[in-house]
């Protein structure tokens, strides 16, 4: 599913955070060097906050000084610099630098907001997120991602107007790191021309099969390219941090992999992040946990050109290539279902609302409503495609609830225990949502019927396929399930590559619009990180340093 922010938030930081117990062996000397932040990429977006901000006393912004700001200018050429040799991302002209305010930053986040398009996709998406149970009911998305962003701040690049915005309220020590992430995304800007490279969502809602079909083919694409965009400059972004020390990825990428393993969100410091529902925190920091590991193992397996410019010429299209980047370097086919015409049945009382995928991520983050996530990754895992489709009702009364709309979808898995799994999981969550349900009786191993304050719940299993309907009569979703299973199976053994999925996936839609806003404070490792680092490599012990012995590791173990 694609979440609808109407820019994208560098949650980079935000999902990388070590774990407490690797800050905490960090050596004193180098928490000026460990305050490091990413930012984040994509159409005009105010970057996230800086690294060591993790202080939860706000303190008065204090304005850098008119040398402090000539020094800022001075850097970005020579970070850019080193970005393109980490990178070997050619430099094609200097890129334009403003200092901006926090007030003109906070004045551009509201106007975003305020703006038709993006504030209607932000509404289409809390509606439909509700729907599935992944946002409560009285959570209002709009203001609260404004709030979101305004915390997290640190800087941002606007691929519009070619322009890298620093702030004057960060010393230039904690903006440089933060500027190394950022001027990564000018250089892609540079290679491929974000406005339209990073950009192949489809505006307006699908009226025909047709339309249904092309949604679906590039709905899950703007989010594996995000994670493109953001896994590369987290890896500029680390190597800035760790060049004094002498270190980078490419020397040690399964070091930096296993460490990784490691990561949990470190949202201390950021109260506002801490207080997010969990869909919210999962979809803006993916690009960046993600991205980074997708970035680091064909960094590993193909070199940089492999995973810098190659990447960013035949990108990855769904999630589950970011996820499994073996199966994008082999180019293993997108698992993808086909939606059957449904319009001749619903259109007469519903109108279209939404159709797209419900990608690997989605199926992780629907499972880790009702089960552990050592659970939901293994469930997802078995994830082999997923559809979805959101209808309104024509004369609803209140047309902002969920009770407005009506959705069914369709998943499938690689076995028929994963399937019965995923419908065992959806069931106890439909139980969460609509605590007065009831069971209809002469129900089936294989087929529930609820009957909610919403209309009728249906989940079927077939075989390794299964469908639920949420809302719709109980004949018209027995008439789609039928529908939807034998569309698939006259597709069977066909080429369906055609279908890859690109934009509306259930979640990319809010990372859309949280990263094209700037990096997400969050998404940053905690001071301390690096410095650690430096530690075991001024003791010589880095490169040969097992992880099963490591410290580091153990320690994060234990806080789990």
């Amino acid at each position: 599913m694609k979440f609808s922010f109407p820019f994208r938030i560098t949650a980079a930081a935000a999902v990388l955070s070590l774990c407490a117990a690797f800050g905490a062996m960090a050596s004193a000397q180098s928490a000026a060097q460990s305050t490091i932040h990413p930012g984040k990429t994509s159409a005009p977006r105010p970057e996230a906050p800086p690294p060591h901000t993790k202080t939860p006393a706000k303190k008065p912004d204090s304005v850098i000084t008119a040398q402090q700001a000539k020094e800022l200018f001075a850097s970005v050429d020579q970070i850019m610099r080193f970005d393109s040799r980490d990178s070997g991302l050619p430099i094609k002209h200097p890129v334009k630098r403003k200092l901006t305010t926090r007030a003109d930053v906070e004045k551009y986040l509201e106007s975003k907001l305020k703006n038709g398009k993006d504030s209607k996709r932000m509404m289409r998406s809390a509606i439909i997120l509700k729907k599935f149970g992944l946002l409560p009911q009285n959570f209002d998305l709009g203001p609260f991602m404004v709030k979101l962003l305004k915390e997290q701040i640190a800087g941002y690049y606007d691929s519009k107007t070619k322009t890298v915005y620093m702030l004057n309220w960060i010393a230039p020590k904690e903006q440089k790191p933060v500027l190394a992430h950022e001027l990564m995304h000018a250089l892609q800007d540079q290679y491929v021309n974000l406005q339209k490279w990073g950009n192949k969502s489809l505006d307006g809602i699908s009226r025909n099969v047709t339309q249904d079909n092309r949604h679906i083919r590039v709905d899950e694409d703007d989010t594996a390219r995000q994670a493109v965009l953001e896994g590369q400059a987290m890896v500029t972004y680390i190597d800035y941090a760790l060049a004094p020390h002498g270190i980078s990825i490419a020397q040690n990428p399964d070091f930096i992999l296993n460490h990784l393993s490691d990561l949990t969100d470190d949202t201390k410091g950021s109260p506002v992040m801490a207080s997010a529902p969990r869909v919210l925190r999962e979809s803006l920091i993916f690009p960046y946990r993600e991205g980074l590991r997708f970035e680091i193992e064909l960094l590993r397996d193909e070199g940089k050109r492999g995973a810098f410019a190659d990447t960013l010429n035949n990108p990855p299209s769904s999630t589950y290539q970011v996820m499994d980047p073996a199966a994008y370097e082999s180019h293993a086919k997108v698992p993808v279902l086909t939606l059957p015409n449904v319009h001749p049945l619903l259109d007469r009382n519903y109108r279209p609302y939404d159709v797209g995928v419900m990608g690997e991520l989605d199926a992780r983050m629907l499972l880790q409503l009702t089960t552990s996530d050592s659970a939901a990754n293994r469930i997802a895992s078995h994830w082999d495609g997923g559809i979805y489709f959101v209808a309104q009702k024509k004369h609803a009364a209140n047309k902002n609830s969920t009770a407005s709309v009506a959705l069914f979808y369709l998943s499938h898995w690689r076995n028929r225990g994963a399937a019965r799994l995923f419908a065992k999981n959806y069931e106890a969550e439909v139980l969460k949502k609509y605590p007065h349900s009831a069971l209809q009786s002469g129900a089936t191993t294989d087929d529930h019927v609820y009957t909610t304050d919403q209309g009728p719940v249906l989940i079927t299993i077939s075989g390794r396929y299964v469908f639920v309907s949420e809302s719709f009569p109980l004949n018209t979703a027995r008439k789609l399930n039928f529908m939807l299973l034998g569309a698939q199976h006259a597709l069977a053994g066909e080429e369906t590559a055609a279908y890859q999925p690109a934009y509306p996936d259930l979640t990319g839609a809010l990372s859309d619009f949280a990263q094209r806003a700037g990096i997400l404070r969050t998404a940053l490792p905690p001071a301390g990180a690096f410095s650690y680092l430096q530690d075991r490599r001024s003791r010589g012990i880095y490169t040969d340093i097992s992880v099963e012995s490591h410290p580091w590791s153990n320690e994060c173990n234990r806080q789990k």
